[in-house]
């Protein structure tokens, strides 16, 4: 449930919260006094209530991926990846790049995936989808493990 309320506490922020969080994609969480406060503002109380809370790392990551793609939120369903499949070009050579994007986002690790998920969220908010924001931060946070990203590689081609 942590989770899901980590989300919730991101739908409430408001638009010049959201513009700092925009403002620090691709930085660290100790980069900027400002950038710190907020996001601990948002993520503390509830890891302070919970262990259960998404581990710092991956709530920075998911903020800062929340304010810069603002897709409404699917609480059901709409895995990142079930999304990425059902979009996915239909011109050969495209289809073939996009594959060749989601192949090498599975590969990365945590501290490097940012850029590949951006891609990602850029082209299913272009899609006017929904996203389920606490699974894909619930499967971030346990992105190390292998089963993680099979799941995402099973998910993408049982909905080609």
């Amino acid at each position: 449930m942590s989770t899901q309320q980590y989300i919730t506490r991101l739908t409430s922020l408001k638009e010049g919260e959201l513009t700092l969080l925009r403002s620090l994609s691709g930085k660290g969480l100790d980069e900027t006094v400002l950038g710190f406060d907020l996001f601990t503002g948002v993520w503390w109380p509830l890891r302070a209530q919970s262990a259960q809370a998404p581990r710092r790392e991956v709530a920075w990551l998911v903020a800062k991926l929340f304010a810069s793609y603002p897709i409404p939120n699917a609480v059901e369903g709409a895995e990142i990846s079930r999304l990425l499949s059902r979009i996915e070009p239909e011109e050969l050579k495209a289809k073939r790049r996009y594959r060749a994007r989601f192949d090498k986002m599975l590969t990365l690790p945590l501290a490097a995936i940012e850029p590949s998920l951006a891609w990602a969220l850029a082209t299913i908010s272009a899609s006017k989808a929904h996203l389920n924001w606490a699974r894909l931060t619930d499967d971030l946070s346990i992105w190390e493990r292998d089963s993680t990203r099979a799941k995402w590689a099973e998910q993408y081609v049982e909905n080609l």
